[in-house]
């Protein structure tokens, strides 16, 4: 393929180390406005040989349009072509700073999943576009292209075009696989081609809508071999000014395509590795030949890490080009003097002693520090020390590594943050209420005194709203939030759980007839009038009160038993309360019955396993699916997990309940399999009892070898509870399951206080948001943006984001916009039996716009 390439290949032989990104960019930029056609904006790319256009609107770029998005054009009638561009850009626009390095734009091109950014100068200002192409053409690793050869990156098989079929097809097809070229077959007339993004634009340009592929193809085709080195392939890339090579086995067949992405995602996986294994062996490499020496060199100079070496006696001999961009200390006044220049006060000499004592003993200490600046600025890192001897065994340097994780502590900040407080009124929210009252509960019981909980609804609130408006209701709400807390004393808690429920808990009691005294202050408080404006408005309240442990042991039970209180001040007549009593909530009689049954189902196979599949974000097909555990019980039909699930706990069954699930849902995988399906990830939830026991992980094995089931299509899915109620059980069964080759994810994430720092250590596989973070995607914004923080920090632990209970097509809109992996719920499909399951193996599952 001969097609022109949107950036500069000719006179890249290699970058510099330490340029940025205003050095690379092309400073080129087109732009058109939101109506613009798409025909007109793909010919003015191709005049100007750019592979984007930005829309502007009101001199703001809202959005970028770009030869990925020719793949969505129709090309079967003329009418595509005039598409405004507005319905076909992207947006929004995403940019990284001028000054930013070549290493974090490569980077910001991987977490943002996108091919161009627009380059920025201090005040925001466009610059210019900075390309993939550009990344892998001034990465400076010639070095390492060079030991690695092409089948070593390429992630994708050859899209193949047969050369009759009309071009509006090969279109369709190309944005279904999901790829930016293809190849066309070669005919009796002419040679094989290839058709990329770059040709549709071209064809989009001449308003080209008939004719079939082959008479539109590039050629001539343009190949490598499976077994060359990279740095061939880069040069085939610069040589001929294309993005994409036809990828051929020895026998000349076609076996893949290659492109810049699939060397820039490599190397960003790879480089830092090969730094690290160049700093652990320095010493050695000091008597080693001159050019070993020299290779060591360049890769430190050229690593996106911070690189410092210290003499024994503290002072510094070496930094590269990295430390500075990271601290602002230039090598020249960096060099001789001591690393102290760094410190950020904020640790204490604790801290550097154990430290040192570490490398002193161990030879290595690595580990979360913050610093600062030269500016002052205070940043995290992640740092790595090394020891350096001789050969008398003599600590002759210190060797460190650090990278700038300021962003990711941010993300943790924000997650934690979002996720626990209520924004509008400050207080905890439902998440962080249920973490408070289990600790309040522990404690009561440590010191065996009584606690109360107390859930207050506010009276006919919604006729604020109606009749005043919710910027109105919100200051009411604000206000009742400010009284409440003023109510209790400095060690209880006071939560919105919802939009005008409020809970108190009130610790360490002396008598609980406290409570009802707090309950007569928090009623005189709330009905105080709340001016609002000009306007008067009276707010009364119903409260119900639990007392532990008369009324409950766990927080679930006790916030039950005070809603329920409430529910009944409220029939009482309002701007009242009312005390739990057993009266309020007479025992299920179907709870009762599922306990005396219980322990006979298991024998009288009496359950069976339901599947709800997991939807891949980018193909839209089904990636995996859960098993949902179903009793059909004999008289009172099927029931779900959590009418029988707790008792089964408490009873003693979970081991062997877990493990018919387990078997059954390997068995059935493994035999959708040698029914020629398509192999998918099977995933199993596993209670936190069971990883407290130490029979997990052979459980899981002996169920792989009777089942035939590969450990690669297996996931097992625990709560983000067992992490934190047996962590050190869990992140060995974790690392076990990781040996296996059986992928972990975290069920339920954000329901609990999550020890971040944890998972970032354990192999966990993917993270799934709780259902009650989806759901509030229909409501405020803060809950978007909860969601994208959660999927940001996914990312940033190298996770995949999975978003469960997703039910509407505007969650999902959001969910793309944020770069979620993985989605499930009933929009996609219910729990289904396993023959109904069958049937949505190869469909699109994702819903249509």
């Amino acid at each position: 393929m001969v097609d022109a390439a949107a950036d500069s290949v000719g006179d890249a032989a290699g970058g510099m180390p330490g340029r940025s990104v205003g050095d690379i960019a092309s400073r080129e930029l087109l732009s058109c406005a939101p109506d613009t056609p798409v025909g007109d904006a793909a010919q003015r790319m191709a005049e100007a040989h750019l592979s984007s256009i930005l829309v502007v609107e009101d001199g703001r770029a809202v959005g970028i349009w770009t030869e990925r998005d020719a793949l969505s054009i129709d090309f079967s009638s003329p009418a595509g072509f005039e598409r405004p561009i507005r319905e076909a850009m992207a947006s929004p626009v995403r940019t990284i700073a001028a000054s930013a390095s070549v290493g974090e734009a490569g980077l910001s091109f991987k977490n943002e999943r996108v091919r161009h950014l627009l380059v920025t100068d201090d005040a925001g200002r466009p610059l210019g576009m900075l390309s993939q192409t550009d990344i892998v053409l001034n990465h400076g690793v010639e070095q390492y292209l060079t030991l690695r050869d092409v089948r070593s990156v390429m992630t994708r098989e050859a899209t193949l075009l047969p050369p009759g079929i009309p071009l509006a097809e090969a279109a369709r097809r190309m944005h279904a696989a999901g790829t930016d070229a293809a190849i066309v077959l070669e005919d009796a007339d002419q040679g094989a081609g290839m058709l990329t993004e770059r040709d549709l634009v071209r064809l989009a340009a001449a308003r080209w809508h008939a004719g079939t592929v082959g008479a539109v193809a590039s050629r001539p085709l343009v190949s490598v071999k499976a077994n060359a080195p990279l740095l061939t392939a880069r040069n085939l890339f610069a040589k001929h000014g294309i993005r994409h090579l036809a990828v051929r086995d020895e026998g000349g067949g076609f076996v893949g395509l290659l492109s810049f992405a699939d060397i820039l995602t490599t190397l960003q996986y790879e480089y830092i590795a090969q730094l690290n294994a160049t700093l652990r062996e320095r010493d050695e490499a000091l008597m080693r030949s001159h050019q070993d020496l020299f290779l060591a060199r360049q890769v430190i100079e050229a690593s996106l890490e911070g690189v410092i070496i210290v003499e024994a006696g503290g002072v510094i001999e070496y930094v590269n080009p990295a430390f500075t961009r990271l601290t602002g200390w230039s090598a020249e006044e960096a060099l001789g003097r001591s690393p102290s220049i760094l410190k950020s006060g904020l640790h204490d000499e604790a801290f550097y002693d154990r430290m040192w004592q570490e490398l002193t003993d161990r030879g290595h200490w690595q580990g979360e520090i913050w610093n600062r600046r030269k500016n002052g600025e205070l940043y995290a890192e992640w740092l790595s020390i090394n020891t350096i001897r001789d050969a008398a065994g003599r600590i002759t340097k210190y060797a460190a590594i650090f990278s700038d994780i300021t962003k990711r502590k941010r993300y943790e900040e924000e997650v934690k943050n979002l996720a626990y407080f209520d924004s509008l009124t400050g207080l905890p929210n439902r998440r962080l209420l249920m973490d408070r009252l289990g600790q309040a509960i522990a404690n009561a019981h440590r010191h065996g005194t009584p606690l109360a909980v107390m859930f207050l609804d506010l009276d006919l609130f919604k006729r604020i709203n109606d009749t005043l408006g919710h910027d109105a209701g919100d200051r009411v709400l604000a206000e009742m939030a400010r009284r409440l807390s003023a109510c209790v004393r400095e060690g209880d808690t006071v939560a919105r759980i919802a939009g005008d429920e409020f809970v108190l808990v009130l610790s360490e009691l002396a008598d609980p007839a406290e409570a009802a005294k707090v309950a007569e202050r928090a009623i005189e408080a709330i009905q105080r009038p709340v001016e609002i404006g000009t306007r008067r408005v009276n707010v009364t309240t119903s409260v119900g009160i639990a007392v532990y442990p008369e009324d409950g042991d766990s927080p679930e039970t006790l916030l039950k038993c005070a809603d329920l209180a409430m529910y009944q001040a409220k029939q009482g007549g309002r701007n009242g309360f009312q005390v739990y009593s057993p009266q309020l909530n007479a025992r299920s009689h179907e709870l009762l019955v599922a306990e005396s049954r219980l322990r006979a189902a298991l024998e009288n196979r009496e359950f069976a396993l339901a599947y709800q599949v997991k939807v891949d974000m980018t193909s839209g097909r089904m990636i995996g699916a859960e098993a949902l555990i179903r009793w059909n019980h004999p008289e009172m039909g099927v029931l779900l997990p959590g009418a029988f699930l707790p008792t089964a706990e408490r009873m003693g069954l979970m081991p062997a309940i877990g493990e018919w699930v387990l078997s059954e849902a390997c068995r059935q995988n493994r035999g959708w399999q040698d029914r020629g399906l398509p192999p998918i990830r099977m995933s199993v939830n596993v209670s936190p009892w069971q990883f407290a026991t130490a029979e997990l992980v052979d459980v899981v094995g002996r169920v792989l070898a009777d089942t035939g089931l590969a450990p690669q299509h297996l996931e097992i899915e625990l709560t983000e509870a067992a992490l934190l109620d047996h962590p050190a059980e869990v992140a060995d069964d974790v690392e076990r399951l990781h040996r296996l080759g059986v992928a972990v994810s975290i069920d339920d994430f954000g329901t609990r206080h999550s020890c971040i720092s944890a998972l970032r250590r354990l192999p966990i596989h993917a993270l799934k948001i709780d259902r009650s973070f989806i759901a509030g995607l229909r409501g405020t914004a803060q809950d978007g943006e909860l969601v994208r923080a959660i999927i940001g920090l996914c990312h940033a632990l190298g996770m995949r984001a999975v978003a469960e209970g997703v039910e509407t097509v505007e969650q999902v809109k959001v969910l793309q916009q944020a770069n979620c992996d993985e989605i499930q719920g009933h929009l996609v499909s219910r729990a289904v039996s396993p023959a109904d399951l069958e049937t949505l193996f190869n469909q699109d599952l994702l819903p249509a716009e």
